[in-house]
């Protein structure tokens, strides 16, 4: 099941430049399974929808990007995440970490080490034991700070995944992460990341093909 773990929409995410609508139409077509919506610092869109449904075929999850005082953590199964949790606030990672599991949610770091201040970088060495996954393969993120991301998450022992984190249209899909087993909900997919039974993709124009880091650097 290849699901898109990391994506934004534009009725929430203020710099997104895609509809909900758009990013469905596009999953569809490049043959992707699930998406994961997880705007910026809001987990707005979980009270008209509810954390998962099915909409023509694709299952949506709806998780939130949230900004911490070490950079950005896309959080899921947490429903009610307090204000203070968002900007101007910001959460220590340990902060945010702790709330996460304490409501049986699950935690990926995102885009770790990119170079504008928002991502963990070598502070996912000292929250490894209460993150879930690392995203290694980012579709906004170069190649260089991918590999560094990949290092990282296998040092530490943690999932390694793959998402676009798209803002438009062309980028839905290009990296996504493949679980191996059936998931039909956000509890499925929660078990599913604590699981790290999965691997990142990368969209070529056969379809989904499991990644090889040293064609990433080409």
């Amino acid at each position: 099941m290849i699901i898109d773990t990391h994506m934004h929409e534009n009725k929430y995410s203020f710099d997104s430049l895609v509809s909900f609508d758009e990013i469905l139409e596009q999953a569809k077509k490049v043959g992707l399974d699930g998406i994961c919506i997880t705007n910026h610092d809001n987990a707005d869109l979980i009270k008209e929808t509810g954390s998962f449904f099915y909409k023509e075929g694709i299952l949506v999850l709806v998780g939130a990007e949230v900004l911490t005082t070490k950079g950005d953590i896309v959080v899921f199964g947490v429903e009610d995440l307090p204000r203070e949790t968002f900007e101007p606030n910001k959460l220590t990672p340990e902060e945010l970490l702790t709330i996460v599991n304490n409501h049986n949610g699950a935690a990926i770091a995102a885009h770790p080490y990119r170079t504008n201040n928002r991502g963990l970088g070598d502070n996912i060495k000292s929250v490894a034991h209460i993150l879930d996954g690392v995203e290694a393969f980012n579709g906004s993120t170069p190649p260089h700070h991918n590999l560094m991301a990949y290092t990282t998450a296998t040092e530490c022992s943690l999932g390694i995944l793959g998402a676009s984190d798209c803002h438009v249209k062309n980028k839905v899909g290009c990296y996504a992460t493949e679980f191996n087993c059936e998931i039909k909900t956000m509890n499925d997919f929660i078990k599913a990341l604590k699981s790290k039974n999965y691997c990142p993709v990368i969209l070529k124009d056969n379809g989904y093909e499991r990644i090889n880091i040293y064609d990433t650097l080409k």
